[in-house]
């Protein structure tokens, strides 16, 4: 007579997801590192691929507007899917299309090639970032999940912040003569190696029961997001047409009608009851005005320091490595100390840094020339930095306190979407501000005037961490 062997669970340690499980976390880290340092990267590479293949002003902003605005976009629909078609197949399919469109990215002869390559780049980002959590806790059990991430937040808050500078020490480096492409080549071997983890180690999660996906209503967010950048981005090269207007109009016209049909549609791609909490519409908010005015002013600094001062891209890289150290540190303060005993109040601190930090930096860029050298930034970009990081540990956290364990999910994907959204936004916007004022005003004054700006930003922010919830989500659910 024989025996039925033991049924196994995903996450025990008998089952095979198990038993790969730093690989299935390694193949999530991989993919992860590289959305992040993609989406800036290209801020420094700017004035290098203009020089190089041509563009207008505008080129400098669809570089980077074109990933963030294509993976924002594509970040609510693919998660979605992932529930119709698999995590493990959108995974895969996302790392390999990530890594061809990286060597079409680094092989591009034009700069509309570039920028269409990066649109793609970014969809497939967002088809493998939405599926990674999902099978990370296929493949952990419970009482190991907690430590599994330990590593996790550290790597990504770096990746984040790196993304400028490890590129301009690549471009600087011109490796094999590719120049600025090498920041988009370097994804190729990368790609293809966790592609190759992840077909051989992830784990099959099951498919949701009944999943659907909404047609219309990722048309319209589709719609509605390119046409408000697009308008941004081109209306001052264009002239501001009367039917520009009308595209931005019609945007929020579909914002609107996007809302109206989520909340009947038998299939939401969002969540509507997440609309219901308060704590999480002003989380929306604090992380829209936070990202326009952090990744805008991020590319206005860039611009500033290579156009307007004159450095190279080595230069403008160790220019910023205070503000990379700022982070880190503000991060680990944050997120060991600060975040769990003060709650949102340690966004109030980390705000209040920051805009001192750049109002600093408004003062010394606006009475800086040619000939300056990085520590005349140096303060202003640590303290910057040093703000900025108090406020990323927590923040996640905070806003999704008061939702329930069924609306997590889909709050925290909605939070990475219109956090990349608003990232899209503040370079379509900060940009053409910059190089609205520029032939008027030139570098030093035009650049204080978008700091300005960046600060009243900074100030919605400041006012709307009244309106989150108290304290983080662990500690909510603890009261």
């Amino acid at each position: 007579m024989t025996t039925a062997a033991p049924a196994t669970t995903p996450g025990s340690p008998t089952s095979a997801a198990y038993r790969n499980r730093w690989f299935v976390m390694a193949a999530v880290i991989i993919a992860d590192v590289m959305d992040l340092i993609d989406g800036t990267v290209a801020q420094l590479a700017g004035p290098s691929i203009r020089r190089d293949i041509g563009g207008s002003e505008t080129t400098l902003q669809w570089i980077l507007a074109a990933y963030t605005l294509a993976f924002a976009v594509g970040l609510i629909t693919s998660a979605r899917l992932g529930d119709i078609v698999g995590r493990r197949p959108m995974f895969i399919l996302g790392m390999a299309g990530f890594a061809v469109t990286s060597l079409a990215c680094g092989l591009a002869p034009t700069p509309d090639s570039l920028i269409a390559f990066r649109v793609l780049q970014g969809l497939f980002g967002a088809t493998m970032i939405p599926q990674g959590l999902a099978m990370v806790k296929q493949s952990f059990p419970p009482e190991e999940l907690q430590k599994a991430f330990i590593p996790f937040g550290p790597i990504m808050g770096l990746s984040a912040v790196l993304g400028p500078i490890l590129g301009g020490f690549l471009i600087d480096a011109d490796i094999a003569g590719t120049g600025w492409r090498a920041i988009f080549l370097i994804n190729v071997p990368i790609g293809l190696a966790g592609a190759w983890v992840a077909w051989r180690y992830l784990p099959d999660v099951p498919k949701v029961r009944g999943a659907r996906l909404d047609p219309l209503g990722s048309l319209l967010i589709t719609v509605a997001s390119a046409g408000l950048i697009y308008a941004l981005v081109q209306g001052r090269e264009l002239g501001w047409p009367t039917w520009l207007y009308a595209v931005v109009v019609g945007s929020f016209v579909m914002f609107v009608l996007f809302v109206w049909t989520e909340q009947r549609s038998d299939h939401p791609i969002i969540e509507p009851t997440l609309f219901r909490h308060h704590g999480f519409v002003a989380g929306i908010v604090f992380l829209g005005t936070f990202f326009v005015s952090m990744v805008g002013l991020g590319l206005v600094m860039s611009l500033f320091m290579q156009l307007g001062l004159g450095f190279g891209v080595r230069h403008a890289a160790i220019a910023q490595t205070p503000y990379a150290i700022g982070i880190s540190v503000g991060a680990v303060l944050s997120g060991a100390l600060l975040g769990p005993k003060l709650g949102r109040h340690v966004l109030h601190i980390g705000l209040a840094v920051t805009m001192v930090g750049i109002a600093w930096f408004g003062l010394v860029a606006g009475g800086l020339d040619h000939g300056a050298s990085a520590w005349h930034l140096a303060g202003p970009f640590l303290l910057a930095g040093l703000g900025s990081g108090l406020i990323f540990a927590p923040l996640f956290d905070i806003i999704l306190a008061d939702l329930s364990d069924q609306e997590v999910g889909s709050g925290s994907g909605l939070l990475n979407a219109v956090q990349q959204f608003s990232g899209a936004l503040g370079v379509a916007a900060l940009g053409t501000l910059l190089f609205h004022l520029l032939p008027e005003h030139g570098f030093p004054v035009s650049t204080r005037w978008v700091t300005w700006a960046t600060l009243g930003c900074y100030a919605v922010s400041f006012l709307t961490v009244f309106l989150l919830p108290l304290k983080p989500r662990e500690e909510a659910a603890a009261r």
